[in-house]
């Protein structure tokens, strides 16, 4: 129910359902771990810690309890989106002014937790994309830890001095599968032969691939913990890839493969992490199916046609907007209120 009066179910505080979703992430934090490094971990802790720093300041200036609303956990899962969907061989700026901007302006100067009306960690990462575009594209190669083993140690010495000693940076930073794939494309080369490059691996980016696995099983235990329902995510990836198959089945040497688009960028985390956000998403059945199939459509468009590799945050933010028209027009027919006709 959109509104109130409300059943509370045994376990369904937000704090026990922030908690179940960070858990649902773990598996792909490990597999990020794996083939990227300790990087991840360093860009995690930061993000947790600007996150609760940015929301006890703001709770302290509204004169909201800040034990209480800090506990909840959804500070912590704002930071741990964002973390997750830049570089994390970013410099530790970078993760707190993203991090920061989510929070102070995205979620509290919108009124807080169940006020905002744009997902806080795709406005975080929107801001860093479009102000610090060339930061944003230094991602580490994967399996970086068998070629160049760099320690947490040396990772913080790069994130607070921007450098590592011994170490080119080049040899062990890349573009994105998608950043490639497009640069390739528009250079005429063909997919198959873009394809053939190291950095991809069987269907998708090398390492990536195994990461949006992790995101597909994460989120199916928030399906099976009916955490979310099925509607946005199936219809989010439904669109995604029938639209992919479409110009895949028009010309296979333009356009990639729909597994491609699925396991490769922030689809799989976009789907079932981010596009399910309580807040932001629309709360009708019919409403998520419209929500997630515009959202996947639109993802599709930017990746391919538009300015950005991957465009899961500016797709999410234009459908964002959409909400409250789409929750207006998709409300469920009350039973028992005089529709009006006559028998």
């Amino acid at each position: 129910m959109s509104s109130s009066p409300h059943t509370l179910t045994p376990g369904s505080s937000v704090g026990s359902i922030m908690l179940l979703v960070l858990a649902a992430l773990l598996p792909a934090i490990a597999a990020y771990y794996f083939f990227f490094g300790p990087a991840i971990l360093i860009s995690l802790a930061l993000a947790s810690a600007t996150a609760l720093a940015a929301e006890a300041l703001m709770l302290k200036l509204r004169q909201y309890p800040v034990k209480f609303f800090l506990s909840d956990g959804s500070a912590i899962l704002t930071g741990w989106l964002l973390a997750l969907s830049i570089p994390p061989l970013a410099p530790w700026w970078l993760v707190v002014v993203g991090t920061g901007f989510a929070i102070i302006v995205a979620k509290h100067l919108y009124g807080g937790l169940g006020n905002n009306l744009f997902n806080p960690a795709m406005v975080g990462f929107a801001v860093l994309m479009i102000s610090f575009p060339a930061t944003m594209t230094h991602w580490p190669t994967p399996l970086m830890l068998a070629q160049h083993p760099i320690s947490i140690g040396e990772v913080l010495q790069y994130y607070f001095s921007g450098a590592l000693q011994g170490v080119n940076l080049d040899a062990v930073t890349m573009a994105t599968p998608l950043d490639t794939l497009k640069t390739q494309l528009s250079l005429q080369h063909t997919v198959s032969e873009v394809k053939n490059m190291p950095i991809f691996g069987s269907f998708g980016g090398k390492g990536t691939e195994a990461i949006a696995a992790m995101y597909l099983l994460g989120g199916l235990f928030l399906l099976q913990r009916r955490i979310i329902t099925w509607h946005t995510p199936v219809s989010f990836l439904l669109a995604l890839t029938l639209v992919a198959a479409l110009f895949n089945g028009i010309d296979s040497s333009r356009y990639a493969s729909p597994l491609f688009h699925l396991f490769t960028g922030g689809a799989m985390l976009g789907a079932f992490f981010i596009a399910t956000d309580y807040v932001t998403a629309p709360t009708t059945p019919l409403g998520k199916l419209i929500f997630g199939t515009g959202v996947g459509l639109l993802e599709y468009v930017i990746r391919v046609f538009g300015g950005y590799p991957d465009g899961i945050a500016f797709s999410i933010l234009i459908m964002n907007a959409a909400v409250p028209l789409i929750d207006a027009y998709t409300q469920p027919r009350v039973f028992g209120h005089d529709s009006g006709v006559k028998s």
